[in-house]
Formats: structure tokens, sequence, C-alpha cells
């Protein structure tokens, strides 16, 4: 009885935080379109099982890397709500203090690095941190998270050809939303998956169901125990949609309507919410009761960030190396 409570309680917060992005996205992008926040977005809707499934697996001192699309990371990872919503407005309060924004949003004592814009810039990053967690006999895993577009960048062969040699304690996860900005897969590479990949470094290389919450969660951990054995690296492709233009000037025009009626209808949120109903897990009560904390719970972290200092002009002789 009381594993079946835990399973619940568990099941139950992953689905609170996928609809925590989720509802944290749509907020932002309405604050964007409005003139309200400043700067530019990369928004992760449609793709919330593949940073919760992940982050759900991993150790308190394990540590990711993300991309130009970072908030569902950071949220996954649990950074909180009002840390992020005030880097996004500039603020002081920010994860980084206001002067990362949206594309370089971490914190590394919550076990995330400050997002790479650049793509496929991070993939080292991650080897050299595996590298350093070897180094210090420490049990810890690095986990770089990627799109597919990355996966046709020199640094991807580098990173995991390196990490393969050296056998390190890292995960490199491709979120494959099926494009490229507005490049479709198909157009950029000749192997059917992205996981084939994997066999030229010696890796296993997996493809998942990248909206099916359960299913990453399965793959990173065995991935992640893997690589805690000191067995190595894995390469995991989640496959996914991105149900959002590529930026928010972007209408996705070249997402065909067929697929995007598709992609609706097989978003991750909508399925866990079903299998939890199927299964007697959550009601539509208890699941409108999530949805209504989270909005409550983002709509106070936009009031807080509005609210917030700004920095000021000799905050920029800070955090900096020389």
């Amino acid at each position: 009885m009381k594993q079946a409570a835990q399973d619940r309680a568990w099941l139950m917060s992953l689905y609170r935080r996928m609809v925590l992005i989720r509802e944290f996205e749509e907020r932002v992008k309405y604050l964007f379109l409005e003139g309200i926040m400043p700067g530019t977005i990369h928004q992760y809707q449609g793709q919330e099982a593949c940073a919760v499934g992940v982050c759900a697996a991993l150790d308190q001192d394990d540590v990711i890397t993300s991309t130009h699309r970072p908030h569902g990371h950071a949220i996954a990872r649990g950074l909180p709500v009002n840390s992020l919503m005030a880097e996004l407005f500039g603020k002081v309060t920010g994860c980084c203090k206001g002067k990362g924004g949206s594309m370089h949003m971490g914190d590394l004592s919550r076990g995330m690095v400050p997002a790479v814009a650049i793509v496929g810039g991070a993939l080292p990053m991650a080897a050299g941190i595996a590298l350093s967690f070897r180094m210090k006999k420490e049990k810890r895993v690095a986990v770089a998270f990627m799109g597919d577009g990355a996966t046709n960048e020199g640094t991807f062969h580098e990173a995991l050809n390196m990490a393969s040699v050296w056998d390190l304690p890292v995960v490199y996860v491709v979120e494959n939303n099926l494009y490229a900005a507005s490049t479709h897969v198909s157009l950029a590479m000749k192997t059917k998956t992205i996981a084939e990949r994997a066999s030229a470094y010696g890796m296993p290389g997996c493809t998942v169901d990248g909206n099916d919450v359960l299913a990453v969660h399965a793959a990173a951990k065995e991935a992640l125990d893997r690589a805690r054995a000191g067995k190595g690296p894995t390469l995991l492709e989640l496959v996914t949609y991105r149900i959002t233009g590529h930026s928010r000037r972007d209408p996705a025009l070249y997402q065909p309507e067929e697929e995007k009626k598709k992609a609706l209808a097989n978003e991750p949120i909508g399925r866990l919410a079903a299998r939890l109903k199927v299964d007697g897990i959550a009601d539509d009560k208890a699941l409108a009761e999530i949805r209504d904390s989270v909005k409550a719970e983002i709509e106070e972290a936009v009031k807080r960030a509005m609210a917030d200092p700004e920095p000021r002009p000799e905050d920029t002789l800070e955090d900096v190396f020389a």
C-alpha cells in the first residue's frame, strides 16, 4: 500500500513538472508578444517528457548541460520558477543575475551548467565535466541535451569519440523534434535514426518515444546506471515534436498541417493524463487542480519578477575573470 502511494505521488509529480514547463512557456510567450518581456526566446512546448523523464532519473549531484532552448531543462532540473522568470526579465534575482537571459539560464549549484546557445557547443563541455568526475573518482554523471541539428556539427562527433575512447560517465540526449530550425531531419542525414550514429563510436544507441515520459525515464535510468558503473557513454535519441515555432518570430509554416495535427494528438502531457486516468491514479478534478496550482505559481513568479530590482551599472564589473 505504501509503495502504491509512493508510485502515485511520483507519477503525479512527473505530470505536475510537465504542466509547469508547458504553462511557463505559454505565459512567457504572451509576455513577449505583448512587449512586456525583453530579448528573444526559443521555447519547449511539446518536448516536456524529454526533460522531465531524463531529469527524474538523475541523482542530486549529477550535472546537465543545455541548449538555446533551455527553459524546460531548467524547470525539469528543479531550478525555481521565480529565478527563471526573473532571469527572463533581466533582473538581479534571476538565476544568472539577469546576465544570461533566455539562452544562458542555469545554476550549477542545482546541477545545471548555464546553457550554451551555440548549436553543439556544450557537448565537449559535458565530456570535460564527465572526465573531472572520473578523475575525482566521483559516482556522478554528466548529461548533455541537444537538438537533432547538433548531431551534424563537428563537436557532436568529437565529443562522442572522446567520451567513448575514455569511457566517460556521460549520457548524450538528442531531442529529435524533426526540425533543425526549419530543416527536416530527413534532409540532413542518411541514416534512419540518429541513434545509429552511436555505432561509429562503439557505444550503445537507443531510440525512444520522446513523448512517453515513463519510457524516457526508463531509458535514461539504464544509461545513467551504465555510466555510473564505469561502462562509458550512451546516445539516447528521444523522438518528439516541437508544437511551437523555432523562436518567437517563427510561424512554423514549414510544418505540414496534418503533421501538426497528429503531433498535438500525441503530445506528452495529454498522453500521461490519459494514462493516469485509465490506471485510476487521477481524475479530471485532480489534474485540473494541478493546472490551477501551476498557473498560480507562475502568476506569482511574474508579479515578483516585474517588481524585482534591475541590475546596476556597476554590476557589469562583477562575475568577470578580469
